[in-house]
């Protein structure tokens, strides 16, 4: 027996092959370097030497964006979850049913309201843990019933976006709340008030082309994939190769499709100087 083996509590890593826990450590995308998820955590899911953003979970956002993390939560009208009876692999009541159960949430996005640097703010956000954040008829409704909450409160809009697109399983009623969201949108604007995005990652396919480019102000997080179809897609019918950095955060800054890219650690700062500025709000000392 080895003699590391006599130890309690001890295991020799001679001669072995240990995986180690996906849970426990994380690898660093730009340096390669494996760090602790709980390094990673602390810095609110950035790599602290190279600055390499994960996805963040979405309750770890809104603590971090609201003042001394706290907002209510706005409920919606119910919605319902299976209008085509859809079937592939698995029956979409069970996808929605796992999906339910690995989120906590009802759907792939819901809104809040709360105050930002001290001003009235309703966030609809999206999960890209459920379903891969899709955009279907209960997301559509949260996303609307968000705008009204703005309205009625004469507070600010924010969209924070992380999506696939549109939900397959619902078909046309998936398709039909891009322009719900458009309408609830011009709602906001016609109350003159502000409607900001947070372009995180992903953001692709119908939420692209619809409420995530119709921003007063468009904010993107740094080094997020920003785009409609995906990059080999669009290689195979213009025939080119396209840049390495093509359809992220900094590619669309620099071709004037966002307005700014910020660091997760300063996107609250961001958010509330924006609003301050556009409400003519006075900042408390």
């Amino acid at each position: 027996m080895n003699w590391f083996d006599r130890v309690p509590g001890f295991k020799s890593f001679v001669g072995e092959k240990h995986d180690v826990p996906a849970n426990r450590w994380l690898k660093d995308p730009i340096s390669e370097e494996m760090v602790h998820h709980k390094e990673v955590k602390q810095n609110l899911w950035v790599f602290p030497k190279t600055g390499a953003h994960m996805r963040m979970p979405i309750k770890d956002r809104l603590n971090h964006l609201y003042d001394d993390s706290q907002y209510e939560k706005i409920t919606i009208q119910e919605t319902i979850t299976d209008p085509l009876k859809f079937k592939d692999l698995q029956k979409y009541q069970d996808r929605i049913k796992d999906a339910r159960q690995k989120t906590g949430e009802n759907d792939s996005a819901f809104s809040v309201i709360g105050e930002i640097g001290g001003i009235n703010v309703v966030t609809c956000v999206f999960n890209f843990e459920f379903m891969g954040g899709s955009l279907a008829a209960a997301a559509g409704e949260a996303f609307a019933e968000g705008a009204r909450k703005a309205v009625a409160n004469q507070a600010a809009f924010l969209a924070i976006t992380a999506s696939g697109g549109a939900r397959m399983q619902e078909g046309i009623i998936s398709l039909m709340q891009l322009p719900k969201t458009i309408i609830a949108i011009d709602m906001v604007k016609k109350a003159k008030l502000p409607y900001l995005v947070l372009l995180t990652d992903p953001t692709t396919g119908g939420v692209t082309a619809s409420f995530a480019m119709l921003g007063d102000i468009h904010i993107a997080e740094s080094g997020a994939m920003i785009g409609f179809a995906g990059k080999r897609v669009i290689e195979q019918t213009v025939r080119e190769k396209l840049p390495d950095d093509f359809q992220t955060a900094e590619y669309l800054h620099e071709h004037g499709m966002v307005d700014i890219v910020c660091q997760r650690h300063d996107i609250p700062k961001t958010i509330s100087n924006i609003l301050h500025i556009i409400m003519k709000k006075e900042k408390a000392a």
